[in-house]
């Protein structure tokens, strides 16, 4: 494998952890990664009265449409002469470019729930739905860019394996993978530190940065991904 495709996943991993805390902090708790984590936050939401409910509920139904609509649509873009796999990746800028934008104009966000905190939380989880859709189709041989609680768990399983010198067999799938695991969890935690630090010194000037960590992936992205 390339360096430029051993990279691309880990830059993912950079971007989804920073967009995930800088989203979390600037729009009064929501995941637009770790979509699924909404359902904590929006009881807590509910017990506590904090602003924020609505959007939090719905992240994971706009998560569900975008992936569904991203995969009906792939499957016109080779009719059109376009690839598939950049050109999800490529939607994934846009929409960060906008979200950006759109946090930038109308942030700080002091209610959650408000039309413009919506509005900017919906686009990028539509962003980081693409991403997650783009891995799975595309990537599906790499560790996951998003959720990193089942990758944490199987580096855990390696580790155990390696220390008891299990068999030949399967170190020769466990050493490899955990190196690659690893790795995705150092790049998300790192993204998730420049998320909270670059939100701390800049506010909502901080999400112009992931559009522009993640123009790179759309031409380290193969043309003709397996």
């Amino acid at each position: 494998m390339s360096r430029q495709i051993l990279a691309l996943p880990l830059l993912m991993s950079l971007n989804a952890g920073l967009v995930d805390t800088a989203g979390f902090l600037a729009l009064q708790g929501l995941f637009t990664a770790h979509v699924t984590g909404n359902f904590v936050t929006f009881g807590a939401a509910m017990v506590q009265g904090t602003s924020g409910g609505l959007a939090k509920l719905l992240a994971l139904p706009v998560f569900c449409l975008v992936v569904v609509g991203t995969r009906m649509f792939s499957f016109l873009l080779p009719s059109i002469g376009l690839p598939i796999f950049r050109s999800m990746l490529a939607l994934k800028v846009l929409l960060l470019a906008l979200g950006g934008a759109l946090a930038v104009h109308y942030g700080p966000f002091l209610k959650g729930d408000s039309v413009q905190a919506i509005c900017t939380g919906m686009v990028l989880v539509a962003a980081m739905a693409i991403q997650n859709a783009a891995h799975r189709i595309h990537m599906g041989t790499e560790p996951p860019s998003t959720l990193m609680t089942g990758t944490t768990t199987q580096i855990m399983i390696d580790v155990a394996d390696v220390m008891r010198g299990a068999p030949t067999a399967v170190l020769s799938v466990a050493k490899p993978r955990l190196g690659k695991m690893a790795a995705s969890v150092v790049a998300f935690a790192v993204g998730c530190a420049a998320g909270a630090c670059l939100y701390a010194t800049l506010g909502t000037w901080c999400f112009v940065l992931p559009p522009v960590i993640a123009l790179p992936a759309v031409f380290l992205a193969p043309t003709e991904p397996k």
